[in-house]
């Protein structure tokens, strides 16, 4: 047998220290010294390392029309998959994940002092203050869905501003949570009102105050018949577009050490409203869920940590933010159907498990 020189076996073993010690180096750079945007691939080890972590939460979005999933711990991205056809340039529809930038507009409005979260919104809209229950609604009775309005508009087709304006209240404001879209289009009018003096709009002011700083474009925006942007479902954009929102997000509003959002204020928009505890300010929370599967008001169920926030559309549209555990991940969903190959729909805590 043939026997090692012992001198070149300890260089060997020397090497392979070494090596070790670059690998770990590499690896740990990878994770917490990427700044949030430069998100090339990862190396090839790190990669090698996370495709088992996430490919049961992919394979599991995939089984319900799943088309894209990308997750990103800490600033980088670890996991990113899509359907044939399909890239991370391919601009998606967000349905009603567009909501919450609803929420994160009026944070940043209120750092501006253009309004307050408890401010009544018969102040602005003048013409609901001869109405007794229109002239008790706040800005946060709109946000957190418990203002009492009443349906408007047909089918999906979100109306304009000026319409949700005349939707009539049905009930006293803060009594029950009813996820009804009418109450953003109403607050784009009121955003409307508020700009008007400064002659901006209010996807313009959405864009100069909080899209543009963090790079985000978004690829389209739906309007209404009259001309007016569909505030509950209307932004079409990449999932790493909508990444970087989410990033917004977990960060408290920062970005690159810059606040772009108070952090004070941004937070108000992840308060557990009085009528839905599973519900903000435009966002979606986590909280337990009464029965053993989620209700329709509270879809995550209990499943994952307390903080993880979520934006979500229909046909699976999703965006968690989990600051406890660094992370950001956004779902595509084929907007055909939300139905795969399995019985059932696609459920948020069964994906979050499998995820986690």
């Amino acid at each position: 047998m043939r026997r090692l020189n012992p001198q070149a076996s300890g260089a060997v073993l020397w090497d392979m220290q070494i090596a070790k010690c670059w690998t770990a180096l590499l690896l740990l750079a990878a994770t917490c010294l990427i700044p949030a945007f430069f998100w090339p691939a990862p190396p090839a080890a790190l990669a090698q390392a996370v495709q088992t972590d996430y490919r049961r939460a992919a394979d599991y979005a995939a089984a319900y029309g799943g088309v894209g999933l990308l997750v990103i711990r800490g600033e980088r991205i670890v996991y990113e998959q899509f359907a044939p056809g399909r890239s991370a340039d391919t601009p998606h529809l967000l349905a009603s994940g567009t909501k919450s930038f609803a929420g994160v507009m009026a944070a940043a409005a209120v750092q501006d002092g253009l309004l307050t979260f408890d401010e009544r919104v018969s102040e602005t809209i003048t013409e609901w203050k001869s109405d007794p229950l229109k002239a008790q609604i706040t800005v946060r009775h709109l946000l957190s869905l418990a203002s009492g309005l009443g349906k408007a508009g047909r089918g999906g087709n979100p109306v304009s501003f000026a319409q949700a304006v005349q939707a009539p209240a049905v009930s006293p404001p803060g009594r029950a949570f009813d996820y009804n879209p009418v109450n953003f289009q109403l607050f784009g009018e009121l955003m409307r009102r508020k700009l008007a003096p400064r002659r901006e709009e209010p996807l313009a002011y959405l864009s100069r105050r909080v899209l543009e700083p963090i790079g985000m474009r978004i690829a389209r925006w739906r309007t209404t018949t009259d001309g007016d942007p569909d505030l509950p479902g209307g932004a079409i954009a990449t999932a790493r577009d909508w990444a970087k929102f989410g990033l917004l997000l977990k960060n408290g509003g920062t970005w690159q050490g810059r606040q772009i959002v108070s952090r004070e204020a941004l937070a108000q928009c992840f308060v557990r409203s009085a009528t839905n505890p599973a519900y903000g300010l435009t966002f979606w929370l986590n909280a337990p869920s009464r029965s053993a599967r989620p209700e329709r008001n509270n879809p995550v169920g209990g499943a994952g940590p307390p903080d993880l926030i979520m934006a979500a559309g229909a046909g699976g549209q999703r965006l968690y933010v989990i600051p406890s555990l660094d992370l950001v991940v956004v779902r595509q969903g084929d907007l055909r159907s939300a139905r795969g190959r399995g019985s059932g729909r696609f459920r948020d805590d069964e994906f979050i498990r499998a995820l986690l």
